[in-house]
């Protein structure tokens, strides 16, 4: 292998819900070798679960879907293979609808790889039953205490099976609960041949992930220093330059908005990182004190130095539950004294459920423009012209929840003047979900890879 080889690679998604519009440009607008896209988070796996419960065909981002359809006959023109965790909760269903697409594009010869072996979901009861404590690990409470209202729990897998569909020539690979950076480490196995031991090879890996996981975020995207950033408006998402060696360069596409410099890249490396010298991946253990980072060129930084060390024995497992119910609203108050009617209206709510017998487990009060984000921190003027007042309680009786979601309305004429606007509707009970991380003995748990060719 050349020493100088380079594979450019690119994140397009920072979250299920990012733009649309930028895995595409990243595509057209400039060379690559890969496509990263993360859709997954915590509550994103339990919303999953609730829609392959209704269909099991269901459990994954639809908008990958979309994406692919859109974009293969570039992908396949510019010889650009992409990984995603689209897969969620159903990875294989998800290859499925691909085959799908790509039947229906004539796109004979690709080759579309899943990984599947994360979702815990049905298994839960027989890992207990064989000494998996899978108690809290933030406070050690005992997993007995949520069992009968988990929604979904799955395990972060490692790197090496998606590098393996990679190997055995997938051009899209769809996993479940992969870890945000191994959608990029992935890729660099595969490509570089580097080992299950290479710690220091598959450290550096895990920090090119952590540092284009959350797409525009490292480009100028979330940047304390904002008003620096130029062309928000085409703002470029971030692409990788990486050698074997295990250096490469953050950068983006030419004529794209947004900046990358080494102030922008550290901002993102701080992002979920804990124990700054021990970022624990199931790969292997990052010493993010290592990592140096280097200006090399306009939007190019340089990052190199990078040591890891050897993996833990476990997994973390990711869990979600029910923890009870929710509800929210809000009410626009104008004109003269808004805040002290604001005020007003607040004490009237709460008031007029406490004497109906209704409390909560928890509420809050907020008057938006005046303590929402900085509480009793700052000054409010007295001179407000207008105020929001958005409500909210927490319990789990879905019924109290229901019942606080029609006081607010009321307050239209029998609270003071100037109560303008009830945005939203009567407000409604919804689920709050909990999250339980524990971690489980990587000997429970083994992934299946499958890759299948268009005919």
């Amino acid at each position: 292998m050349a020493a100088d080889r380079v594979v450019r690679l690119a994140n397009g998604q920072g979250f299920w819900g990012d733009s649309v519009d930028a895995p595409v440009r990243l595509i057209e607008e400039g060379p690559l070798d890969y496509l990263t896209l993360d859709y997954l988070a915590e509550v994103t796996m339990s919303i999953m679960q609730k829609l392959r419960r209704r269909d099991p065909s269901k459990g994954y981002a639809t908008d990958f879907i979309d994406l692919i359809r859109r974009t293969l006959p570039t992908l396949r023109e510019k010889r650009v293979k992409v990984v995603a965790n689209a897969g969620g909760v159903n990875p294989e269903a998800c290859r499925a609808v691909l085959l799908e697409v790509a039947r229906e594009q004539n796109a004979t010869g690709l080759k579309i790889g899943s990984v599947t072996g994360d979702d815990l979901m049905d298994r839960l009861d027989e890992l207990v039953a064989a000494g998996a404590p899978l108690a809290n690990l933030d406070d050690g409470r005992p997993f007995s205490e949520i069992r009968d209202r988990v929604l979904s729990a799955n395990v972060y897998v490692g790197s090496f099976p998606v590098a393996d569909a990679l190997r055995r020539g997938a051009d899209i690979v769809v996993t479940g609960r992969s870890t945000d950076p191994g959608l990029v480490l992935s890729p660099l196995i595969a490509e570089f041949g580097w080992g299950a031991t290479d710690w220091n090879l598959l450290a550096a890996g895990t920090v090119a992930g952590h540092i284009v996981e959350c797409g525009a975020q490292c480009t100028g995207g979330n940047f304390s220093r904002w008003w620096e950033v130029e062309g928000w408006d085409r703002l470029g998402y971030p692409v990788l330059e990486a050698s074997p060696d295990g250096t490469f360069v953050v950068t983006k596409h030419d004529s794209t908005g947004g900046m990358v410099t080494p102030d922008t890249v550290g901002e993102q490396l701080v992002y979920e990182m804990g124990d700054p010298s021990g970022y624990i991946t199931p790969d292997c253990v990052v010493d993010f004190t290592t990592i140096r980072l280097a200006e090399d060129g306009k939007d190019r930084v340089r990052v190199h130095g990078i040591e890891g060390r050897k993996a833990t024995d476990s997994y973390k497992v990711s869990i979600s539950y029910l923890e009870g119910y929710k509800a929210a609203g809000q009410l626009t108050i104008s004109g003269p004294d808004a805040m002290a009617k604001a005020k007003v209206c607040a004490d009237a709510l709460w008031g007029r459920l406490a004497f109906a017998g209704v409390t909560f487990e928890d509420t809050v009060t907020e008057f938006v423009g005046a303590n929402t984000c900085h509480g009793d921190i700052i000054d409010v003027p007295d001179n407000l012209a207008e105020v929001v007042l958005r409500v909210g309680v927490k319990d789990s009786d879905r019924a109290k929840v229901d019942r606080f979601g029609k006081e607010i309305a009321p307050l239209v004429t029998s609270g003071p003047p100037g109560v303008t606007g009830f945005a939203g509707g009567r407000p409604k009970a919804t689920e709050v979900l909990g999250y339980w991380p524990a971690l489980l003995d990587k000997r429970h748990v083994t992934t299946t890879v499958d890759v299948e060719e268009v005919g």
